[in-house]
């Protein structure tokens, strides 16, 4: 386990909460959970309306809200590994080359999944 000052830690995983319960939110705002992790787009207007502008407007709503939720969704997975690290004892190490990151990259992002090298090279 790697040996991060006790408060340290408990200001990442304090931060790692509070960004998972914004994440919650605005993917509630932007679309609907299908299962446990998974979201889709989705709008305030309804699907059944006969009008063909509320319809047009259903539909710009859902191909904005798509990318967005993708996105929002993908981070809220890797906040929500990020807090099952800790509890495992495996946060804050590289997952591909298992080298420890930064404590500056995890001060900026709590839910860094690698080192900045790895980071760099996936972009």
């Amino acid at each position: 386990m790697r040996d991060f000052p006790e408060e340290t830690l408990s200001d990442l995983e304090t931060a790692l909460r509070a960004e998972k319960a914004a994440l919650e939110e605005e993917l509630s705002e932007l679309g609907k959970k299908t299962g446990a992790d998974l979201w889709e787009a989705s709008t305030s207007l309804s699907d059944e309306s006969s009008d063909p502008e509320d319809a047009a407007n259903h539909i710009e709503g859902l191909v904005t809200n798509a990318p967005l939720v993708k996105e929002l969704e993908a981070r809220y997975k890797n906040v929500k590994e990020a807090l099952k690290k800790m509890k495992s004892g495996t946060y804050g190490y590289c997952e591909e080359c298992s080298k420890e990151i930064p404590l500056d990259r995890l001060d900026g992002n709590a839910a860094a999944r690698t080192c900045v090298a790895h980071a760099e090279r996936s972009q």
